[in-house]
């Protein structure tokens, strides 16, 4: 009679875990949706500054823009994104538990920390030109991606700003804001970037100067928004010393996901840097940046899979539902693998004539269309992985995902990618080859440490940290 009862109780669980499933998946396309647009919109602004130079007809200003944008983001952008993805842990859970004051307040703590983090970045990128040269980068390469980047340094300082801004609209879902700003600012940034570059002497750097004066637009736009929607009005918090007391806890878990975040972006940015050390430098750094942009530009579902999963896992372990959380693992993951078994479907079919956006040389275009298969894997690779570490955000576990990036990329897939492109003369083949390589590992492992996530215990870990620094709070206020 009480194994029955055991066994009734089991199945009915199941069966909620089942009927819920649905309904999460309503929610997760309801936050993914919008999340898909913001990014792409943000990502496609460097993407059409590259297209713009691409087609000046001069391998030169496209090799010195790709070379520039990869170490913008290798030292800039992608250090402040991983940083701002602190916030999906801390902000997630404080809303999720109702306090959200500490959504607000922490907000403007990462504002602050990250645009003292861009001070010691302007000086590498000031610096860019000589530290290529030194390396032992084409000089008329590193002269061009030098004197982009210089042009760029106004993005970062926005970029510092922006992502927080991001992450404080993403944790409340209130997506439509975001949604709205980054499609307007795409639409001017497209018919500014074509005027600057084709119109002025700017030419190649009207590119860089475009980007710069569009991200600063979007910060306005948001926050505008902030300041004024009635929408934020239990989220925003008045600017005040308050915000130094937690720049602690927010570098407590923004350097690990800055850490996490970069050490992937990295290793595929390592291509570039590789590539430019292969016979015929300016066609490998060409045809492989295009290939980066364009699984950087798809990324953008998986990156809104990733979003929505993040949101609502912090959400829930910090409102103490350890079982919705398991739900909402589920049905992102669901979703990532139909959306990459698409996508990259889609990308195999039209692998002769994409890289026409990018360049008008046959000699450029058949190299992508060669490369075309192997970037269909690492479409595959990279939704499955990206929602993972969307998983891991919304945990605060992003200190495994560190060891775990680090494993993959630096210790299997790199290495690989060097013998294969020098040793075993694949050259540009070869580097992406080796590193879909780590990106399997990867993908292996935290679904290894996703699928062994004790939810009851993260949810009391979180309820914990969250009611513990909110008394701290108190004792120091007092």
């Amino acid at each position: 009679m009480e194994e029955n009862l055991i066994i009734t109780k089991q199945s009915e669980k199941q069966r909620v875990t089942w009927d819920g499933l649905g309904e999460e998946m309503k929610r997760i396309i309801r936050v993914a949706g919008p999340m898909v647009f913001v990014y792409a919109s943000q990502n496609l602004l460097q993407v059409v500054s590259i297209m713009m130079i691409g087609h000046l007809n001069d391998e030169l200003f496209l090799s010195g823009a790709a070379l520039a944008i990869s170490l913008a983001t290798v030292t800039g952008f992608s250090l402040l994104t991983g940083m701002a993805s602190g916030l999906e842990t801390i902000c997630g859970q404080a809303y999720g538990a109702r306090q959200y004051q500490k959504t607000g307040v922490q907000t403007y703590t990462a504002i602050f920390s990250l645009t003292c983090v861009c001070l010691p970045l302007t000086i590498i990128w000031i610096s860019l030109e000589n530290i290529l040269v030194f390396i032992g980068q084409d000089p008329l390469i590193a002269h061009e991606a030098g004197n982009f980047i210089i042009w760029l340094l106004p993005a970062l300082f926005a970029y510092a700003i922006l992502q927080p801004l991001v992450r404080y609209f993403q944790m409340q879902s209130l997506l439509l804001p975001m949604l709205a700003t980054s499609c307007v600012t795409l639409c001017l940034h497209i018919p500014l970037c074509w005027a600057l570059v084709f119109k002025t002497e700017l030419s190649n750097v009207g590119g860089a100067l475009a980007m710069s004066i569009s991200i600063w637009l979007n910060v306005i736009f948001l926050v505008l928004y902030m300041r004024y929607s009635p929408a934020c009005e239990k989220t925003r918090a008045p600017v005040s010393m308050e915000l130094f007391q937690g720049i602690w806890e927010f570098f407590r878990f923004a350097i690990p996901s800055a850490v996490m975040i970069c050490l992937e972006w990295w290793s595929f940015e390592l291509l570039i840097l590789l590539s430019g050390l292969l016979p015929n430098p300016q066609l490998e750094t060409s045809v492989l940046s295009i290939c980066l942009n364009t699984i950087s530009t798809l990324y953008a579902i998986a990156f809104g899979i990733a979003a929505a999963a993040s949101t609502r896992i912090s959400n829930e372990l910090g409102a103490g539902n350890p079982h919705s959380a398991r739900v909402a693992v589920l049905a992102s993951m669901s979703f990532a693998i139909m959306e990459a078994t698409i996508i990259s479907g889609i990308l195999f079919v039209c692998r002769h004539v994409f890289g026409y956006t990018f360049s008008n040389k046959k000699e450029v275009v058949d190299y992508v269309t060669v490369m075309a298969p192997l970037v269909c894997i690492s479409v595959i690779l990279d939704n499955i992985q990206g929602v993972l570490a969307g998983i891991a955000r919304g945990c605060g576990w992003q200190h495994i995902g560190v060891y775990v990036n680090l494993g993959a990329f630096y210790l299997c897939g790199i290495p690989v990618a060097a013998s294969l492109a020098f040793l075993a003369k694949m050259s540009g083949k070869g580097l992406w080859i080796g590193l879909q390589v780590g990106a399997f590992v990867q993908c292996a492992l935290l679904s290894t440490v996703t699928s062994c996530t004790n939810w009851e215990q993260q949810a009391m870990k979180a309820r914990k940290r969250l009611f513990d620094s909110e008394i701290s709070a108190e004792n120091i206020l007092v």
